[in-house]
């Protein structure tokens, strides 16, 4: 009996190859995020963190310039400080987050910084919507946030964070100045000071002293009015007699 053994053709293959290809290069998706960010300790309320940050250039005629980025819920602008920057570039607050930009980059060059911010906030992720201005006045906008596992065109650099660390607390608002001086306590009606209580059984004293001095006053005037009135009828009896 003859065996007919049938190999496959060139062709084939080579088409079996494309597709493979093909398919790998869908499942891997699109080409990581122009803008990125990442973290000395991506912790909820980790504090004192460094955040570095790296837009790619995209423009063949132009620098980059300035980046302007909005800040995500829970880190304010103020909390923000400038930790490393290239050559003469400056960091400015913004309302919703920070500006910042200096000198254009040369054509090609990645703009790279870090910043140092006094404390994460309590949440699984944060999103850096990013504006990157190049010198020609050109601009990328990567702040698009996506969700449910949803890809975007223009994502916004995204922070991953782990859950706090036992124990960790929100940042507490300072103190509110005390006053200079304690307030002034003003003595009571039922329990009156010493200098005053004092006055009070002084004057006490003096009306139980001038009511006594009356009293004695109106007998001695009795006495004299009696004195006067016996004296008086026993002469007018002592005439009659006469």
């Amino acid at each position: 009996m003859n065996t007919t053994h049938t190999r496959p053709r060139p062709r084939r293959l080579g088409l079996a190859a494309v597709g493979a290809l093909v398919l790998l290069g869908v499942a891997a998706g699109p080409a990581a995020a122009h803008a990125e960010v990442t973290a000395s300790e991506p912790r909820a309320l980790a504090e004192n963190v460094t955040l570095s940050f790296t837009s790619e250039a995209e423009s063949d005629t132009a620098g980059i310039s300035e980046l302007r980025v909005v800040l995500p819920k829970g880190i304010a602008p103020d909390a923000v400080t400038l930790k490393e920057a290239p050559k003469e570039w400056k960091l400015t607050a913004t309302p919703d987050g920070y500006a910042i930009g200096g000198a254009a980059l040369a054509t090609g060059t990645d703009a790279e910084y870090s910043i140092t911010v006094r404390q994460l906030p309590d949440e699984k992720s944060l999103a850096f919507k990013t504006l990157e201005t190049y010198g020609d006045g050109k601009t990328s906008r990567w702040i698009e946030v996506p969700t449910g596992g949803e890809k975007v065109d223009n994502p916004a650099p995204v922070l991953k964070l782990e859950a706090a660390a036992p124990g960790a607390k929100p940042i507490a608002p300072g103190p509110s100045p005390s006053p200079s001086t304690a307030p002034s306590v003003q003595p009571s009606a039922a329990a009156p000071s010493a200098p005053a209580a004092a006055a009070s059984t002084r004057t006490t004293s003096a009306k139980a002293a001038g009511g006594n001095a009356g009293a004695v006053l109106g007998v001695v005037a009795a006495i004299v009015l009696l004195a006067a009135a016996g004296t008086f009828w026993w002469l007018r009896r002592s005439r009659s007699r006469a």
